[in-house]
C-alpha cells in the first residue's frame, strides 16, 4: 500500500450489516449514503450551476436521446406531463432546451438540448471526475483494483440488461471472492 493512503474494507462484515437486511438492500443503502456524501462534499460547485437535480436528470435524458417528445420525457422522468412541462419551461428560459413541433405529428412537442446545455452538463462531468480523482488518489493499489473490478462488474450487468441476458453470477479470482 502506498504511504498516506486509506485502507478500505472491501466487504461489509456481518457486524456492520443491519439484522435481516439483504445484501442488495445493504449495498443500496451504502451507495445512497456515499452519493449523499459526495453531493454534500461538492455542493457549492454544483449550486453555482443553478439547476435542480430533476432538471439535470431531464437534461441528461434529452442529451442522451438527442431529442424527446414531452410525453416520453415525462414517462422517463416518472412524472406527469404538467410537471415535465414546468421543468422544460424553466430549462427553455435558461437557454438549455429548445421546443419544436414534431414533424411527424404537429400535435406533439419535441425538446432538444442546446449547446449551452451540453457545456453545462460537461461542467457536471468535470466536477464529478475531479472529485473522483481526489478520492481515488487516497486509495491504495489493492482498493483501486477492487473499485475497477466493481465498475467492470456493474458495466457487464448493464450490458446484460440491455441485451436481455442474465448477468454472470460469478466474480473472478482477481477480487479474492468466489461464486
Amino acid at each position: 500500500m502506498r504511504p498516506n493512503k486509506i485502507a478500505v474494507a472491501t466487504r461489509p462484515t456481518a457486524a456492520t450489516a443491519a439484522p435481516g437486511t439483504s445484501d442488495v438492500e445493504r449495498i443500496i443503502g451504502a451507495f445512497e449514503a456515499l452519493m449523499h456524501r459526495l453531493m454534500a462534499s461538492h455542493a457549492p460547485e454544483l449550486s453555482a450551476v443553478d439547476l435542480t437535480m430533476s432538471q439535470t436528470k431531464g437534461l441528461y435524458l434529452i442529451l442522451a436521446a438527442g431529442q424527446l417528445r414531452m410525453s416520453e420525457l415525462a414517462a422517463r422522468l416518472g412524472v406527469t406531463s404538467s410537471t415535465a412541462t414546468g421543468q422544460v419551461d424553466r430549462l427553455v428560459e435558461l437557454g438549455l432546451l429548445e421546443r419544436h413541433e414534431d414533424p411527424a405529428d404537429r400535435r406533439q412537442v419535441v425538446v432538444t438540448a442546446t449547446p449551452l446545455a451540453e457545456s453545462t452538463l460537461e461542467q457536471f462531468r468535470e466536477l464529478n471526475s475531479h472529485r473522483m480523482r481526489e478520492l481515488l488518489g487516497r486509495l491504495g493499489d489493492d482498493d483501486l483494483a477492487v473499485v475497477e473490478r466493481t465498475i467492470q462488474v456493474l458495466s457487464s450487468a448493464i450490458d446484460a440488461e440491455a441485451s436481455d441476458i442474465e448477468p454472470s453470477n460469478h466474480i473472478t479470482a482477481t477480487t479474492g471472492s468466489h461464486s
